[in-house]
């Protein structure tokens, strides 16, 4: 483990703030060998072993792979199908969905190299993950990437039924790396990728992947997705 991610020093730190003070209040009140301190104190470590498991920045070493379609996040398959899309890509693609659950890491990574073309944030409810209305009726964030080639794809960070909050670093008409930090998604979440009909399906439902290491695609015209040396 490389940390803890931004996004979750906040919660962390508040929470230690939380515990302890309760802790140390119990103590003061019933003594350090009474149940009560003791039970409090137990499931406080377990709370904030779960808090630095979830917001662990992992020690992985992400290198590129232009030729390929990357996982945006660690997690299971949980769809891989041909759907319409209608918000970005507005035409019949391939769907590739995945699944993360409280204990993954919950960093999102760009798939691609590519550039921002389109970003939009949408309230909504906060259906389970895996239910199949999740991708269009939960809050969600939607990000556009074109290759420097010209072909697009549609990344969505969905929330679940515990995350309340996506953070999205997407900013249009800017620029970015295959790897690069896309977002982060808190307590439980999915991401769908949405990819032009005629790229090579890598994966099936049930595979467990790793974000910025798995490749989940392969795009028709290999090796046309990478920035252009000039």
């Amino acid at each position: 483990m490389n940390g803890i991610h931004k996004e979750g020093q906040l919660w962390i730190g508040i929470s230690v703030l939380l515990i302890f003070s309760l802790i140390a209040g119990l103590m003061y009140r019933f003594g350090p060998t009474h149940s009560l301190s003791l039970g409090i104190t137990i499931l406080g470590a377990a709370w904030l072993l779960l808090l630095i498991q979830f917001f662990r920045i992992p020690d992985r070493k992400l290198k590129k792979q232009p030729d390929f379609v990357l996982s945006p996040c660690d997690g299971k398959v949980v769809v891989v199908e041909k759907v319409f899309e209608p918000e970005y890509l507005k035409e019949e693609c391939w769907q590739i969905s995945v699944f993360m659950s409280p204990l993954n890491v919950h960093i999102n990574w760009y798939p691609i190299d590519g550039e921002v073309d389109y970003y939009q944030y949408h309230p909504g409810k906060y259906l389970v993950a895996w239910h199949p209305k999740s991708s269009t009726e939960n809050e969600r964030s939607s990000v556009g990437l074109v290759t420097y080639s010209g072909q697009r794809i549609l990344v969505r960070q969905i929330a679940g039924v515990l995350a309340r909050k996506i953070c999205c670093y997407a900013v249009k008409g800017v620029r970015v790396p295959q790897n690069q930090e896309m977002g982060f998604i808190k307590f439980g979440s999915r991401v769908d990728l949405f990819l032009p009909l005629d790229s090579e399906i890598r994966v099936e439902i049930g595979d467990v992947v790793t974000g910025g290491i798995s490749r989940l695609a392969q795009f028709a015209h290999a090796g046309s997705m990478e920035e252009p040396t000039l």
